[in-house]
């Protein structure tokens, strides 16, 4: 699956339902490691959410608006952190 983010870069990623074993891993900015699941529609207004999962503790599912997911971080709000994107590609 391929996106192009705000900056128009261009990502290539994969999900669990697409390749269960090979699904890709971002790692958010805060550190901890996640899985994306799938993308999927919110029933009511159709837009695209990201479904992935937590590689820690209990694996837990989260959900986040893609625009989010793969959107740059907000550097006035973390101006320490060295990442440049919410969550980046790590596998």
């Amino acid at each position: 699956m391929k996106i192009f983010r705000e900056d128009k870069s261009e990502l290539e990623f994969t999900t669990i339902f697409e390749d269960a074993n090979n699904a890709s891993i971002f790692k958010h900015f805060k550190g901890k490691i996640y899985k994306i699941v799938t993308i999927a529609k919110d029933s009511e207004n159709l837009q695209e959410m990201v479904v992935y999962q937590g590689q820690y503790e209990d694996n837990p599912c989260w959900i986040r608006e893609k625009e989010d997911f793969f959107g740059l971080l907000d550097k006035e709000k973390y101006p320490n952190i060295d990442q440049q994107y919410r969550f980046e590609k790590i596998q």
